[in-house]
């Protein structure tokens, strides 16, 4: 997730952000000779089967608790992807508004998640605070899924681990659930110190939110970054009742966010979520 200029996650519930697809017309060939960064053309086109924006693609080495990195693709500025994970996916099991996907965390469950405390890793105490509004916010939904919180650095058995990556940025990075568990990794990028609590709330909500199964919910235009006219194919995409069709302005899931958000789910996101879980 990022600002205006860097906020991801749309919660038309779907664990992916699709914010829209773009259509890949050249024939695919995986093996053809690329540059060493380039994303290759096989690449692009699973993501826009997917429904999402193939021109928000690269590849991308994501930091994790103990400092090794795991290679795999950042899609829509927030959402880390291998191309493992691309295959398991079905562009039928793709959602629409509020906007989800089949990739569901198993419920009822409890879902033990874990703020980091260990090196430059570490949370620091404002996203430490606002770590433990994010997670009132869905326990207050009183949902089938639960969450549990602790501070620690023994992450290991922890269904999530929420992090800091030291690299001066605003935003984050999680990924999708997958053998109906939530997606294990939610970095958290530096620069949100620079935001106050609410927003750094905002953040992490987000981001366990992509974790849990939730899509950016301006996918389809990104319009909370400013853009418009971007046109997506809606194949695949399917609406979940009592949810808006258009653009919601008070969705926590939106692609982008500003600097004064109050860090709560609009209602919804509340529905949406409900209607899931």
């Amino acid at each position: 997730m990022k600002t205006i200029k860097l906020l991801t996650l749309l919660f038309a519930i779907s664990f992916f952000a699709s914010c829209e697809k773009d259509q890949v017309s050249e024939s695919v060939n995986p093996v053809a000779e690329k540059a060493p960064d380039e994303v290759s053309k096989h690449i692009r086109e699973k993501v826009s089967d997917l429904h999402f924006n193939s021109k928000h693609v690269e590849k991308h080495k994501m930091l994790l608790p103990d400092g090794s990195f795991m290679e795999n693709y950042l899609i829509e500025g927030d959402i880390a992807m291998t191309e493992e994970q691309m295959q398991t996916m079905s562009s039928v099991s793709v959602t629409d508004k509020q906007y989800r996907t089949y990739n569901l965390v198993s419920s009822p469950k409890t879902i033990n998640v874990i703020g980091y405390t260990g090196g430059s890793q570490a949370l620091t105490s404002k996203q430490r605070t606002a770590l433990e509004w994010a997670i009132n916010n869905y326990n207050r939904l009183n949902m089938g899924i639960t969450f549990t919180l602790t501070f620690g650095t023994n992450y290991s058995p922890y269904d999530i681990v929420v992090y800091q990556n030291q690299n001066g940025e605003a935003g984050g990075v999680a990924g999708f659930p997958s053998g109906g568990d939530p997606y294990k990794y939610v970095q958290i990028y530096s620069g949100m110190e620079a935001y106050d609590t609410n927003t750094n709330e905002h953040v992490m909500t987000h981001e366990i939110g992509h974790s849990v199964g939730l899509r950016h919910t301006d996918w389809f235009s990104r319009q909370s970054c400013g853009q418009s006219g971007e046109s997506a194919d809606p194949d695949g995409a399917v609406h979940i009742p009592g949810t808006p069709t258009g653009f919601d302005s008070n969705s926590i899931m939106l692609a982008c966010f500003s600097a004064n958000e109050d860090g709560e789910f609009g209602y919804y996101d509340s529905v949406a979520l409900n209607y899931l879980y």
